[in-house]
C-alpha cells in the first residue's frame, strides 16, 4: 500500500486504527513508554561495562533480570510464547533471540543484548552490540555498517514518510557495503504490548507502505551479515512526531 492520497493524518489515525489495529499513542501513553525506555537505556549501562572475556551469556541474563525487578519492573522476554529467559543474547553467527546459556564469551566475538521492559504496563525495546575485548577487522566492519543502517533509517522517520522509505535507507547501505539485511525478522509497533502493527522491515522501496503519522510509535530495528559468519543489530524504540522522530531509547554509541 502507497500513500493514503491527500488523507489527513486525523483521517490516517481513523484508518490505521480500524484496518491495521493501529494504535497512535497519546502524550500520557508517550511519556510512560519514555519512562519505560530510560530503564532499558539503563540495563543496557549496566551491562556494557561487563562485557568482557569469561563471563556467560547466562551472566548477562541474572544482571538484566535482576535490574529489571528491582527498578520495579518486568523483563517481557521472559516466559513469552515460551522463551525461557529475561533477555536475549545473539554472539557472533546468531541473527537475533539468542538464549542466554552457559556459553562462554571469547575475546574477539561480538554480542548482541536486546532488552525490552514493561514498566507500569507500557512495553520498550532497544539493543545494541558490543565487542568482546579486541575485535578484528570483520567484527569492526560489520557492527559499524548496523549502526549507520540505524542511524540512516531513523533519519527519514517523519510524518510523511513511508515504511518503505526507511528501509529502502537500511538495505541501500547495507547492500552497498558489502552486506546483507536479514529479511525474516522486522521492526514492530510497541508500547501497549510486546509485539504491535506495523511491521517495519529493514529492506524495500521508496514511496511504498504506510504513510507515518505523529503519535505511532515502533521499533526500528537493523540486522545485517556478511558471508554468514558474523551478524550484527541494533535497535531503539521510536515516536513519530510533526517534525521528525524521537528515540524513546536513546542509548549513546
Amino acid at each position: 500500500m502507497g500513500k493514503e492520497g491527500a488523507a489527513q493524518p486525523a483521517d490516517l489515525e481513523g484508518l490505521y486504527a480500524r484496518k491495521y489495529r493501529i494504535r497512535v499513542k497519546t502524550s500520557k501513553d508517550i511519556e510512560a513508554i519514555r519512562r519505560a525506555g530510560r530503564l532499558v537505556v539503563d540495563t543496557l549501562a549496566l551491562v556494557a561495562p561487563r562485557i568482557r572475556p569469561g563471563i556467560t551469556t547466562d551472566d548477562i541474563n541474572t544482571w538484566v533480570h535482576e535490574f529489571t525487578v528491582k527498578s520495579g519492573a518486568v523483563p517481557a522476554p521472559l516466559n513469552y510464547r515460551g522463551y525461557p529467559k529475561s533477555v536475549c543474547v545473539s554472539v557472533n553467527e546468531v541473527i537475533c533471540h539468542g538464549i542466554p546459556s552457559q556459553r562462554v564469551l571469547k575475546d574477539g566475538d561480538i554480542v548482541n543484548v536486546d532488552v525490552t521492559s514493561i514498566l507500569d504496563g507500557y512495553y520498550a525495546d532497544a539493543n545494541k552490540t558490543y565487542f568482546v575485548g579486541t575485535p578484528g577487522p570483520n567484527a569492526h566492519k560489520i557492527v559499524g555498517v548496523a549502526r549507520e543502517c540505524l542511524r540512516r533509517g531513523m533519519e527519514l522517520v517523519k510524518a510523511g514518510s513511508t515504511v518503505g522509505d526507511i528501509g529502502w535507507a537500511i538495505q541501500t547501505h547495507a547492500e552497498s557495503q558489502g552486506c546483507s539485511v536479514v529479511r525474516e525478522f522486522v521492526g514492530h509497533g510497541i508500547g501497549f504490548d510486546f509485539h504491535e502493527p506495523p511491521q517495519v522491515p529493514h529492506f524495500g522501496r521508496k514511496g511504498e507502505g504506510l504513510a507515518l503519522i505523529p503519535g505511532m510509535v515502533f521499533t526500528m530495528w537493523t540486522a545485517v551479515t556478511r558471508d554468514g559468519s558474523l551478524s550484527a543489530q541494533f535497535e531503539q524504540t521510536v515516536l513519530v512526531t510533526d517534525n521528525g522522530c524521537e528515540s524513546l531509547t536513546p542509548w549513546e554509541d
